[in-house]
């Protein structure tokens, strides 16, 4: 890979420490070699010229769909399977020229799309993948409608088995296929949700001991976390006291809650912006009526409990749910982050520092010696103007492992 020195920048590190500015730092085989680097280090390395930008590192978004983009049932019908691959290549594209260099996939992806980043085949942030998510007979994610008719969001195919499962024995075999099938986490609906047809956000799911046999299959026996798709207060108990690592929407909560999750370390990855994406474009995304009025039910609810637990010191590590409504608009959760009480130096550890954390990574989500080299530079300040970070075009480099993939600084 060579080397690349970056100079004159306004670097944010990611620690949340203080902004440092008209520095260099250097990079050297997709690792930052030097933070704060003589101008000497420029000989024998390409040399990016910051022009004043603001260097952050690579964003990290928990909670992604990257092979689906909700659209109007009839368009899904008559859309051929295969389609979809091809059009989640500028998913992907759209995502990591947003800024955003590694994403959690919540569901939908399999092994043979993240190999194909890896490989180099596509373009696209690193991933860690769940494949499918876990869930009850008639709960968020069985696409059985009243009709009789099935709308699953993701068809079964080979590296892509069904979620569905009852029962302590179906749900240990039903972990066990999700690993056999390559998932780095495993997803389970342990609620039910806004978008499903036939439940509520309040419902409880999966029973505890159901829950612990989750995780006793996945952490226990396989050294895997699990994520909980968990929006009513009882479900996101039950979760916590199973022992899941991170909750995803996390929509009512309340005190109580909130300090044991704090107590036992666990994540809130609070997607804020899906709720708000649901009720802005629902005409154009082809949601439900129910769907939007259950948008409308939570959505301040939502952004209470999340101040709730900011306030009370829950690890909370960005997530956007991204998919169910547009790819590449996933920095606007930041903003949304900051009217919700955070600061923007702490929504922008969480979704570096902390959100690297979240996924188990000790070398990514800093500007650090020693860590890999994904950065982006913004033109504007976001510790002044959070919002600047949701504007794509403010977003002049993007790179990954040193590898420049956006560059329109002269722009």
């Amino acid at each position: 890979m060579g080397k690349l020195f970056i100079k004159n920048v306004n670097l944010i590190d990611g620690t949340g420490s203080e902004l440092v500015q008209n520095t260099n730092v250097l990079v050297e085989d997709g690792r930052f070699k030097a933070i704060d680097a003589e101008a000497s280090a420029a000989e024998d390395a390409e040399v990016l010229d910051g022009a004043g930008q603001y260097m952050l590192p690579g964003m990290i978004d928990a909670h992604v769909h990257m092979m689906t983009e909700f659209k109007p049932l009839e368009q899904r019908l008559v859309t051929p399977f295969s389609y979809n691959f091809y059009a989640a290549m500028e998913y992907l594209n759209r995502t990591l020229n947003a800024g955003v260099t590694t994403v959690r996939d919540a569901l939908g992806s399999d092994l043979g799309l993240k190999k194909a980043i890896e490989d180099g085949l596509v373009k696209g942030p690193r991933m860690q993948i769940s494949v499918n998510a876990l869930t009850i007979t008639g709960g968020h994610g069985d696409g059985f409608n009243y009709s009789g008719v099935v709308t699953d969001l993701m068809q079964p195919h080979p590296g892509m088995p069904h979620g569905i499962c009852d029962g302590v024995e179906e749900v240990r075999k039903k972990t066990r296929e999700m690993l056999r099938a390559g998932a780095d986490i495993i997803k389970v609906h342990a609620t039910g949700g806004v978008s499903s047809p036939t439940d509520h956000p309040k419902f409880t799911q999966f029973s505890l001991e159901e829950l612990k046999v989750i995780v006793e299959e996945a952490k226990f026996r396989n050294g895997v976390k699990v994520m909980a798709h968990a929006q009513g207060l009882e479900g996101v108990r039950q979760c916590v006291e199973a022992g899941i690592h991170s909750i995803e929407h996390g929509i009512f909560l309340d005190d109580e809650v909130c300090g044991m999750m704090k107590d036992q370390g666990t994540y809130l990855v609070p997607t804020l912006l899906a709720p708000v994406s649901v009720l802005e474009f629902a005409e154009e995304l082809g949601m439900s009526k129910t769907a939007v009025e259950k948008s409308e039910e939570v959505i301040e609810i939502h952004k209470e409990s999340f101040t709730r637990a900011y306030k009370a010191g829950v690890k909370i590590a960005m997530g956007t749910d991204a998919g169910v409504f547009k790819h590449g608009t996933n920095l606007r959760e930041l903003e949304l982050m900051v009217e919700c009480g955070m600061t923007p130096g702490d929504a922008i550890v969480a979704s570096t520092k902390t959100a690297a954390e979240c996924m188990g990574y000790t070398d990514i989500g800093l500007v650090k010696e020693g860590y890999v080299a994904d950065f982006i530079f913004s033109k504007e300040n976001p510790l002044e103007n959070i919002g600047a970070l949701k504007d794509n075009d403010n977003i002049k480099v993007v790179a990954k492992e040193g590898v420049v993939y956006k560059n329109i600084i002269g722009e």
